[in-house]
């Protein structure tokens, strides 16, 4: 890869230049190059000066180390459920945490349930010198972010996003990975496909949209084949889709769930009403987490890269520190991992 360095007036660093620029010219990962240059653990001291160097020659902006420096993790009430519930929070924290040590970095954490909570804790963040900046867990409510204008510290968002991209983000591929995953029971040859969900978070609504896409792609419409439940439990998904066959008959022949947790609940009421998966429906899953592969059948679902996402929010941080690049929003692809409960549809 060939970078192009150009100058800005009277030396000034060149806005051109990013992290992955200087971790192309020196062959190594970001995360590596983040390590290096933020003067964290786990880099050979001739790799750090090589890297450190190369930047310099680049003319990219370096940014202040933050070993030894905090973080405050600030977490929702979506958030806090979700570690209690499921398994998805753990491990994005698990990565975060590993990233931090890494790192240097102490993570202070606090819960934001109100606005009131959320302005005690960036007062708290401004005032404390040793705190570099915030990083809101599952937290992308508008009027909670509103609160944050001025701020002056940088903040990401994990596994949310800010419609008026005020702050950077880091979320899973959320409407391409549902895009994905209707397709895959599409090339099954299901075209009754329900969607299983929770409404209310944009992260949520993404996959919403790709299955939307995917349908559309095929000639194919809605309809009513949206399913909302009240919440991610299994017992509630499991009376969603029993009520819609009491009502209607076996009238789709595949699920894609928002979640696991909804998915489980649907083989559940699948089997109840007299089913078999996947010999009558195909069931699908998003997010991949340890529980799905022990169902009875195993369940289909889209990888997320939970651990990963954690992990990178940090260096995500970090290069905002600099100052030099406008917030953007990453997202982190996904992948299906292919068990027993999708099946070609029946004849």
């Amino acid at each position: 890869m060939v970078v192009k360095v150009e100058s800005g007036k009277r030396g000034t660093p060149s806005r051109r230049v990013r992290l992955e620029d200087v971790a192309a010219r020196c062959g190594v990962s970001v995360s590596t190059a983040s390590r290096a240059l933020a003067g964290g653990k786990g880099v050979r001291g001739d790799l750090r000066s090589t890297i450190i160097e190369t930047a310099r020659k680049l003319n990219y902006t370096m940014p202040t180390s933050i070993a030894g420096r905090k973080v405050i993790l600030a977490a929702s009430n979506a958030a806090r459920i979700d570690y209690g519930r499921n398994q998805f929070t753990f491990y994005v924290l698990d990565g975060l945490n590993e990233r931090a040590k890494t790192l240097g970095v102490e993570l202070v954490s606090r819960s934001i349930a109100d606005a009131g909570e959320q302005i005690a804790l960036l007062n708290e963040a401004r005032q404390d010198k040793s705190v570099v900046g915030c990083l809101f867990l599952t937290l992308d409510d508008e009027a909670v972010l509103t609160l944050t204008g001025g701020f002056g510290k940088p903040i990401v968002l994990i596994n949310g996003d800010d419609p008026a991209m005020h702050h950077s983000s880091l979320t899973p591929c959320n409407r391409s990975a549902a895009h994905l995953a209707t397709q895959h029971l599409l090339d099954l040859g299901h075209r009754r496909i329900l969607f299983l969900m929770r409404r209310g978070r944009r992260t949520i609504e993404r996959r919403f949209e790709g299955w939307q896409d995917a349908l559309r792609g095929r000639g194919l419409a809605a309809g009513d084949l949206a399913v909302e439940v009240a919440d991610w439990l299994p017992d509630l998904a499991a009376e969603a889709i029993a009520r819609r066959i009491e009502a209607r008959g076996l009238d789709f022949t595949a699920v894609l769930a928002a979640g696991d947790s909804l998915a489980i609940g649907a083989m559940m009421a699948i089997r109840k009403s007299g089913y078999e998966v996947p010999a009558d429906v195909s069931v699908m899953g998003m997010d991949d987490l340890p529980q799905a592969a022990f169902q009875n059948p195993p369940l289909t679902t889209m990888h997320i890269p939970m651990r990963e996402i954690g992990a990178a929010s940090l260096d995500l941080l970090l290069a905002d520190l600099g100052g030099d690049l406008p917030p953007r929003r990453i997202e982190f692809a996904c992948h299906i991992v292919q068990r027993q409960s999708t099946g070609p549809v029946r004849a």
